[in-house]
């Protein structure tokens, strides 16, 4: 952690919607004149497509089938760290794009499946924000979530978790049902096992939980709606929590615990809005003051 250049770390796995939640954090960037350093997870994968390809094989013409990008060993942790620990003492950093499709690689100049080079972060930057996979990890080599100064996890209940991963890659990535029905078995075991835990880890969970039939998630049409959810916000420390102020804020929302608050789902926005905007605020005081 560090006061004079703090990180924002967001985590979740692939489909749970962690993408939509850095829209926000931009809107409140853009609107507070924060100026952020971005990374996304992708950048720190070992492995171009090719690549993990042909590791994919290896690993499973030796008896792995559970070998995915969830995998620690999968991903270089001891960069990622090491940018943290580096950014929140002097600021500084390099990044690079994970090319999934045409569209980035038209944007990029470099083709599917590949690295762009490492480039260095612009300078004067207010903060460093975090959006990927393994944002908050403790494990035997690395501790990346000492280093993160507010860590959120976007956990949406399996099925819907599944939901949206199935369209995404279906409709974007030109996937079928069967291959990323494929992809999410192989990823299970490093779901429960890497995945999982950082939400231990985390200041503030976002849940999404569906009201409507989602027992079959392989055949489902349609993503159901914000207006077809509810979303449990978690804080790890509700000290300092304005849980009044937000139940008044946010129409139709109450307590269910001493540190969770349920909201509408279409009320996401707002409730990060309200909730993110004065934590948002603080450190960028803090940090400017120091």
């Amino acid at each position: 952690m560090s006061k004079k250049h703090p990180i924002i770390s967001v985590t979740g796995s692939s489909g749970a919607g962690t993408s939509t939640i850095r829209h926000t954090f931009e809107q409140i960037f853009r609107r507070e004149k924060v100026i952020p350093a971005t990374i996304q997870g992708d950048a720190f994968h070992r492995y171009n497509r090719q690549q993990m390809q042909s590791e994919l094989k290896k690993r499973a013409k030796a008896g792995d089938d559970t070998f995915s990008h969830f995998s620690f060993d999968a991903n270089n942790l001891p960069r990622l760290e090491q940018l943290f620990k580096t950014y929140g003492k002097s600021g500084i950093g390099q990044t690079r794009e994970y090319v999934h499709d045409a569209s980035e690689a038209e944007r990029y100049g470099v083709d599917p499946g590949h690295f762009t080079t490492w480039r260095d972060f612009e300078p004067n930057t207010d903060l460093l924000f975090y959006e990927g996979l393994h944002g908050a990890v403790v494990n035997k080599t690395v501790n990346i979530a000492r280093h993160a100064d507010l860590k959120i996890g976007i956990v949406p209940v399996i099925n819907l978790e599944w939901i949206q991963k199935i369209h995404r890659d279906k409709a974007s990535r030109g996937y079928s049902t069967e291959a990323v029905t494929d992809v999410i078995l192989r990823r299970m075991h490093a779901y429960v096992h890497c995945i999982i835990p950082q939400f231990a880890e985390t200041n503030i969970n976002f849940q999404r939980v569906p009201v409507v039939d989602t027992s079959n998630p392989l055949v489902a049409r349609w993503i159901p709606t914000p207006d077809e959810s509810l979303v449990v916000i978690r804080f790890k420390d509700p000290r300092g929590i304005d849980f009044s102020y937000l139940t008044n804020m946010i129409d139709g929302s109450w307590m269910s615990r001493a540190n969770s608050i349920v909201i509408p789902g279409g009320k996401l926005d707002l409730a990060m809005q309200l909730i993110f905007t004065p934590m948002i605020e603080r450190l960028v005081i803090q940090s400017r003051h120091i």
